[in-house]
């Protein structure tokens, strides 16, 4: 196989937002090239990590900052916001009804359906630290935990790479 081949057999994607509509975006287009046969690698890092975040469990926080962040920003992939017409939750309700009524899957069928392509999940080390978070607080589909060096390397090697 030619460099070129293996460059456009791989994606990378980066996953800053923890909002639903990004996330589903960025899931959307993950599975879209897993489907088509590309080797697909997520990086969840800083509000992203809510996607992979468990709703309850994990090792609490050590200090006083981290465990403020940790109320005020709990995870999970069905506790996501909207980026925009949030309005207290009642704009997430809707879009969530819309989903269920157009038969779209839910972020986290979108997830479950990312790890049956092969979607890796990656979680970035350097955000976990900072906000608090230990692996223990991450759900069973992630791959790894690794720094953004780890990231570069697949982007390196990637056709396609995207920040969402």
């Amino acid at each position: 196989m030619s460099e070129d081949q293996a460059k456009k057999d791989k994606a990378a994607i980066v996953l800053f937002s923890g909002e639903l509509d990004k996330a589903l975006a960025a899931f959307n287009i993950a599975t879209t090239a897993a489907a088509m046969g590309m080797d697909v690698t997520i990086f969840f890092t800083f509000w992203g990590l809510n996607v992979i975040r468990k709703e309850s469990g994990g090792t609490p926080p050590a200090g006083w900052m981290e465990r403020m962040l940790g109320l005020l920003n709990r995870g999970g992939a069905n506790r996501l916001p909207l980026s925009k017409f949030h309005m207290l939750g009642l704009g997430t309700w809707m879009m969530k009804k819309l989903m269920r009524q157009r038969r779209m899957p839910a972020l986290p069928e979108m997830i479950q359906l990312a790890k049956q392509l092969g979607v890796r999940f990656v979680a970035c080390t350097t955000s976990l630290g900072v906000i608090g978070l230990s692996e223990d607080s991450l759900i069973p589909e992630v791959d790894a935990v690794a720094g953004a060096a780890t990231f570069v390397g697949e982007a390196r090697e990637a056709k396609m790479s995207l920040f969402i």
